[in-house]
């Protein structure tokens, strides 16, 4: 498939993403939206890739929202009551995306190369790791827009870095430096521009070199999903269907191979789909 506003390259078994509008500081638009869904969907049905990194084109990652678009910058439909249950069509087009991340079977890797700002900011909080340049600046500057938090932030923002914290951050709507993110624990550390990618492939490989890539969708999915649940019950219900279904696949070659003292020969890949009894695309409806 051909794209219009980012690259979809391989480097082994990691795909990496590229935002590649660099004169316009790869901004945001509804087809850049479109245009990711459909990558991730590449991306997990491709038995072959087992990671991806998210990077961006020239000196920023994303600059937000392109705002010199026409019409409503924001992709929603404005002769819709926000109370009415059309709504379902005018969904917030940075959410879709984000919900789309937060459903990945593969680990994403942020490589966040420059300025990130507004959705460029928030698209970021469902990857597992996000690595920054030095020159990386964050902002969820969405009160000095007179608008609301976006892509879900509300939700995964106090989940990383605390309630206090993303408070802090959403009603200043400052931008922030990369040394700020680090030590508020949006970022997981701080590295040289000419050494971003291969960091970022370095984590990759260090998440599917010696596994299985269902157990680490899995994994991701569980870790992901329970933050929301209300009891560990949901956790034992969840996992004793994964134990038992890895512990007869995948889980037997690893046993196996430890046995044997030998390198595991992993067979069953994430494009087979889910273990019986657990639905890792679900989404409540939008209502």
């Amino acid at each position: 498939m051909s794209y219009e506003t980012l690259t979809l390259e391989r480097d082994g078994s990691t795909a990496i993403m590229t935002l590649n509008r660099p004169e316009r500081m790869n901004a945001f638009t509804p087809t850049m939206a479109a245009e990711m869904e459909a990558a991730f969907d590449a991306v997990d049905g491709d038995g072959n890739v087992r990671a991806l990194v998210v990077t961006g084109a020239g000196r920023a990652f994303c600059a937000g929202m392109d705002l010199a678009t026409s019409g409503n910058v924001f992709g929603l439909d404005e002769s819709i009551d926000p109370a009415s249950p059309a709504m379902e069509r005018n969904r917030d087009t940075g959410g879709r995306v984000v919900l789309r991340l937060y459903r990945m079977k593969k680990p994403v890797i942020g490589a966040i190369n420059g300025a990130s700002v507004g959705v460029g900011t928030t698209m970021q909080l469902p990857m597992d790791v996000r690595i920054a340049s030095p020159f990386a600046k964050f902002g969820f500057v969405f009160a000095e827009r007179g608008i609301t938090l976006e892509s879900c932030a509300s939700w995964f923002l106090p989940r990383l870095v605390g309630v206090a914290q993303a408070l802090d951050w959403s009603m200043s709507g400052r931008v922030f430096k990369a040394e700020e993110a680090l030590e508020k624990g949006l970022i997981s550390e701080i590295v040289e521009p000419d050494n971003l990618i291969n960091r970022a492939l370095e984590v990759a490989h260090s998440y599917t070199g010696r596994t299985s890539a269902m157990s680490v969708a899995l994994n991701r999915q569980l870790i992901w999903r329970m933050m929301g649940a209300a009891h560990p019950m949901e956790a034992h219900k969840a996992e004793s269907r994964t134990m038992l279904y890895t512990s007869t696949r995948d889980g037997r070659e690893g046993v196996q191979s430890f046995l044997e003292k030998r390198a595991p020969v992993f067979a069953d890949k994430v494009s087979n789909g889910p273990v019986p009894g657990l639905d890792w695309d679900a989404e409540p409806p939008f209502e």
